[in-house]
């Protein structure tokens, strides 16, 4: 495909949004709707929004598309998608069928993952590791500006591997409970690095129950938090050792986070020297569907898109 611009969906639980991204990289067009919460309903809204970015540039755009889960080849379908409808459908298929071959499909922390890399906080570096604090964590990890997939579609899901030195640091950690988690293990990074697990260690700790973005950056709530997070990412320098990490999703709002994990970080890891830099996405909560214009690169002058 030879078009400039490029069409980007955020398909998530409540919302989809779609943006066109325009040949000069900028922003032209955007528009959110409600997600139908049922597998038909979910693939006439993403048509239809196509369908009028169509109207509005008068040629067929590019697509890509950020998904709250893992799309598998060998199977042709969905997996590990908290929207559960989507699980075992075959999404790019059918989207490919409406559309005339032109959808690309990611995990939404790897579409943020590549928005960041490509075009934001992580901008210039080698190897580049997505952090997602929201909802769940999700992670995705981009190398010379390409995305990693893996055999089985889930590089960078550190969320569901367990959180390290459990009970190890603190009193106050030592009194926290086991957490089962949704994948059918406990103690999962995402139980405790999640929204909703920053505020069931706040009720855990102090008995007052807050959201997430309510508690406060100074308590020692929020210093357990940024120490489980230095540890969590610990792991991945050890495996993945990246020129930067970038922390997106509506925890990473937190005051002075980046820098608290920067400061501990090296404590936890094998032989680390500071140098993996800890930094604040630079495009909020539009990386993900940034990203996923992104699934197709732009195409140099004169020369056709892949």
């Amino acid at each position: 495909m030879t078009r400039r611009e490029r069409i980007g969906i955020d398909l998530g639980g409540t919302k989809i949004e779609a943006v066109l991204l325009g040949a000069d990289g900028a922003v032209a067009w955007r528009k959110r709707v409600a997600t139908p919460r049922h597998y038909h309903g979910t693939v006439t809204a993403v048509t239809a929004l196509v369908a009028e970015v169509d109207r509005l540039t008068g040629a067929a755009v590019p697509v890509g598309i950020g998904a709250p889960g893992a799309w598998v080849p060998a199977t042709r379908a969905m997996k590990n998608c908290n929207s559960t409808w989507l699980n075992g459908r075959p999404l790019l298929d059918d989207l490919n069928t409406l559309l005339a071959n032109r959808v690309r499909i990611a995990n939404d922390a790897d579409c943020f993952a590549l928005s960041e890399a490509l075009a934001g906080a992580g901008a210039g570096a080698s190897v580049v590791f997505g952090v997602i604090l929201g909802t769940g964590v999700g992670g995705g990890i981009v190398v010379h500006g390409r995305l990693l997939s893996g055999p089985n579609a889930i590089a960078g899901e550190w969320g569901h591997t367990p959180l390290p030195y459990l009970r190890a640091d603190t009193a106050l950690e030592a009194s926290l409970a086991d957490r089962p988690c949704y994948c059918g293990r406990t103690n999962c990074v995402e139980t405790f690095l999640s929204g909703s697990g920053l505020a069931n260690t706040h009720l855990a700790l102090t008995g007052e129950r807050l959201q997430a973005a309510q508690v406060p950056a100074d308590s020692p709530t929020a210093d357990l938090y940024t120490t489980m997070l230095a540890r969590a990412l610990a792991q991945i320098v050890n495996v993945l050792d990246p020129d930067v990490i970038v922390l997106g999703g509506g925890v990473s709002n937190i005051p002075g986070l980046a820098g608290a994990v920067a400061t501990k970080l090296p404590r936890y890891g094998f032989s680390h020297e500071g140098r993996t830099r800890i930094v604040v996405a630079e495009h909020g909560d539009a990386s993900g569907v940034l990203g996923a214009c992104r699934l197709w690169p732009a195409p140099l002058p004169g020369r056709a898109a892949p």
